[in-house]
């Protein structure tokens, strides 16, 4: 092909910060092997889906009702509410919730801002995430970092973080896990001699300094902190085209280069 007849490719925009967001989420499916993926907003969502199209295919998807369902969505199975339980009850759910308040061992609010017995606000409650954060192993997902929801205390315990886990003793702990937290500034876990939440890499674009200033507590820093990975070409085209061709991502997550509203053409 001579050069006047060559076709030139426009190059691909780079990845946005709700695109690393995506590759931190879809990394906690990883060699997960054969589980129920349950991924809470659209981020994880997508996450979840990238995982099994590339580095998990073993993993199980659910419509969030009673099916299990392909890449696409057709539905390949029935999953009636007593497996779902053996599945959570046995670990073999890998939940991604979100968080109101979670403190430095991973415990988690959902229900109330405020004392219990007469709360400043009302949330979602409790609902499943003692069971889930005992059961199997559950990671958080919290699109706004902030000291509103990085706290020293939490108001109300509804997940289980590393302390009280182990405070109650082997009946707690033995599915008890929190693979990692990932927010729209880094993702984090609990890789300390104590269980308390570490750094474990920033988002392009994000410091250290950044990251404390948004927590409430004293978060455990390395000396040397990774960046988070790059997404992969095919990984990409996969987010971009096929799995969230509508950009749900991006209303999650605004990359911090876009242009605000009204600033477009300035």
């Amino acid at each position: 092909m001579s050069p006047e007849t060559a076709v030139t490719r426009t190059p691909s925009p780079p990845p946005t910060r709700s695109e690393y967001c995506v590759i931190a989420c879809a990394e906690a499916w990883r060699d997960n092997g054969e589980v129920l993926a349950s991924p809470m907003g659209p981020i994880p969502s997508i996450g979840a889906r990238l995982a099994k199209r590339t580095f998990s295919p073993d993993l199980l998807l659910t419509d969030g009702e009673a099916m299990l369902v392909g890449l696409d969505g057709t539905p390949e199975g029935w999953l009636p509410y007593r497996q779902h339980l053996t599945m959570v009850t046995g670990g073999r759910r890998h939940v991604m919730m979100g968080a109101s308040q979670l403190d430095r061992y991973g415990n988690q609010n959902i229900s109330c801002i405020g004392d219990w017995s007469r709360p400043g606000r009302q949330l979602l409650g409790v609902r499943g995430a003692p069971v889930n954060t005992l059961n199997n192993p559950t990671s958080y997902w919290v699109p706004k970092h902030s000291p509103r929801v990085f706290v020293a205390h939490v108001d109300m315990v509804c997940g289980v973080g590393y302390d009280r886990a182990a405070a109650a003793g082997p009946s707690a702990t033995r599915f008890h896990r929190i693979p990692r937290v990932v927010t729209d500034l880094g993702v984090f876990d609990f890789a300390t001699p104590d269980r308390s939440m570490r750094l474990a890499s920033l988002h392009p674009g994000v410091t250290v300094e950044r990251v404390r200033e948004a927590t409430g507590f004293e978060l455990y820093v390395p000396d040397e902190v990774p960046y988070t990975r790059e997404p992969t070409s095919l990984e990409l085209e996969l987010i971009r085209e096929v799995i969230d061709p509508g950009g749900a991502r991006d209303r999650e997550v605004v990359d911090p280069g876009a242009p605000r509203v009204g600033e477009v053409g300035r």
